[in-house]
Order: C-alpha cells, then sequence, then structure tokens
C-alpha cells in the first residue's frame, strides 16, 4: 500500500492522460505516482508531473480522494512550463513487464466510453466541465 500524489490537467476540452498497454489491455490513468518519504501529495504530483510528462505544474484544489491500497490524491492543476509529452522517468525506460505509457490529450467527452482508472475520478471531472 502506498500513497500517491496526480495531478488532472484540462485544456481545449481536453485532458491530459496516461494510455498505458498492458497485457494486451488497453486504459488511461491520470499522471502521478508513489509519495516519497518527507513529500506531501502536492509535491508528489509535481514531481510525477515532470517526470511523466514534462511539465511543471501549479497545483490547485484537490477534487479526489481514493482509497485503494493507500489515498490517491487528484489535484486539478494548472501547466506553468515544459512541453506535454516529454517526460523522461523510469517508466519509460524498462517496458518489458510493464508495458507501455503513451501521455495524451483524449477529449472529455470520451471519459465515459473509455476505461480510465479510477473511474469516479472520470466520473468527477465529467460533472466539473460538462
Amino acid at each position: 500500500m502506498r500513497d500517491r500524489g496526480s495531478v488532472v490537467l484540462i485544456k481545449n476540452n481536453k485532458v491530459g492522460l496516461i494510455q498505458r498497454i498492458r497485457d494486451g489491455t488497453v486504459y488511461y490513468v491520470f499522471p502521478g505516482g508513489g509519495i516519497e518519504n518527507g513529500e506531501t501529495p502536492e509535491e508528489a504530483a509535481k514531481r510525477e508531473a515532470l517526470e511523466e510528462l514534462g511539465v511543471k505544474v501549479k497545483i490547485n484544489e484537490c477534487i479526489a480522494k481514493v482509497e485503494f491500497n493507500g489515498i490517491k490524491y487528484f489535484f486539478l492543476s494548472d501547466i506553468i512550463n515544459g512541453t506535454f509529452g516529454t517526460g523522461k522517468g523510469e517508466e519509460y525506460q524498462d517496458k518489458k513487464n510493464k508495458g507501455s505509457y503513451l501521455p495524451m490529450w483524449v477529449d472529455i467527452d470520451r471519459l465515459s466510453s473509455i476505461d480510465v482508472k479510477p473511474k469516479e475520478v472520470a466520473a468527477i471531472v465529467l460533472s466539473l466541465f460538462n
């Protein structure tokens, strides 16, 4: 069990997600990762956005806390610097066992028709922006 911090990025009616393909299954996740010792959930979300997406973000409000193998925090965030999709985190190094990671912008309207994990956060984003 590990707590996690994640970002929810919205731009032009699109949400920034990471498409995962693992063991033949396609699904989408909000960018984020484990909170390290001494880190706040907000600091973890900022670090993960830089590692996974190549962007610096401003953390706004926490729109969801989901309990599943620890507490997952989801922060509405704004990109303040960098280029989306240029991340160089460890998830891009060893694709052999962990599948693929592809950052992308997805139309908010598609959130109800694709496999987004966790579903409850996708539903919150839909309710906030539709």
